[in-house]
């Protein structure tokens, strides 16, 4: 079969489409044949030596698959070779064909793309477990989502806004704003011109001053402006550091307000954990994603053997949701 490959070089990895070894499966497992795939941070980091996938997991990169099921192991129930089906992986994403714990697949309804069924896994399933499991987010909170137009953002902003909570963001564009705005965000802040933090204090103009969980990716000088703007008993989930790996910590205000501070992943869990969760997400959010009321939001597809290019756009910080990678012309 073939795959991305990483070729090391001397100032950037560069990724090649390539034959590789054909994937075994096993009884647990489908082998699924990948009609599209999607690109993630993780992917970046990765590709730069710096994201290695847990042990026993493929070193192919690609962390979300949406294809047709192509043989099934011996031990599955439930589904049938031509399933068109979703899928949260490890790692092996960027390939013809990947292996898939049954428990992870999600039907792909007949009326959507393949493209459209990528979109969802990686960054649907990540908003979802740091809002409700880790965040647990009720109606009537105040959620902060910085990168609110990211594929993440534009997730967890629909998921919020859906369930009855008030949504407020950050994003870097009067396009990733106003995007922020139609996925259901009540204030969407500038972050380049705006500081957020007073941005917040001045809309909620004298009512409860701040918000009840911020979903951060960001880091670096994020966190002390994240922990102003918590409530007493608010919630931070950190779950990346694009903005930087170190931050000072006021602990005065962690007790002050009986904060909680979160650092959540998603790939490494147990895969008894990942089938949880990804149960839980179709028992509470299917019927609105199969009715439209949550929808992916895709910013643009390449085709697989294009994947450094891929890479370089989301490098470059403009997309808005997901980026895609097709495999259905290679």
């Amino acid at each position: 079969m073939k795959a991305i490959i990483v070729q090391p070089d001397e100032t950037a990895p560069r990724l090649e489409w390539a034959a590789v070894p054909d994937i075994l499966f096993t009884d647990n497992e489908v082998l699924v044949e990948v009609a599209a795939t999607a690109v993630n941070r993780a992917d970046l980091l990765q590709a730069r030596g710096l994201y290695p996938p847990p042990p026993g997991e493929s070193d192919i990169l690609g962390l979300e698959i949406s294809g047709r099921i192509a043989a099934v192991g011996g031990k599955v129930s439930g589904w049938r070779i031509g399933d068109r089906v979703m899928a949260l992986v490890a790692g092996g994403g960027y390939a013809e064909k990947a292996a898939v714990p049954s428990g992870l697949l999600m039907p792909l309804p007949e009326s959507w793309t393949f493209e459209q069924g990528a979109a969802i896994p990686e960054v649907w399933l990540t908003a979802f477990v740091n809002l409700f499991l880790e965040g647990r987010l009720a109606e009537g909170e105040t959620v902060l989502i910085h990168a609110g137009a990211s594929g993440v953002g534009t997730a967890a902003t629909q998921l919020a806004a859906v369930s009855g909570a008030k949504v407020l963001t950050t994003a870097g564009s009067e396009a990733k704003l106003e995007a922020c705005r139609q996925y259901g965000a009540a204030l969407a802040i500038h972050y380049e011109e705006r500081d957020f933090a007073a941005e917040i204090a001045a809309f909620a103009d004298g009512q409860r001053s701040g918000v009840d969980l911020v979903l951060d990716p960001v880091g670096g000088d994020y966190f002390e402006r994240n922990l102003m703007v918590l409530n007493e008993n608010g919630r931070l989930v950190k779950i990346g550091l694009m903005g930087g790996r170190k931050a000072e910590l006021d602990l005065a205000t962690v007790l002050g307000k009986s904060l909680r501070i979160i650092g959540s992943r998603l790939r490494p869990r147990p895969l008894a954990e990942k089938i949880e969760i990804t149960t839980a997400f179709r028992d509470r959010f299917w019927p609105l994603l199969e009715a439209g009321r949550l929808v992916p939001v895709i910013d643009s597809v390449f085709p697989i053997h294009q994947a450094q290019a891929a890479h370089d756009h989301m490098r470059l910080n403009k997309n808005i949701g997901k980026i895609i990678l097709s495999l259905q012309e290679s």
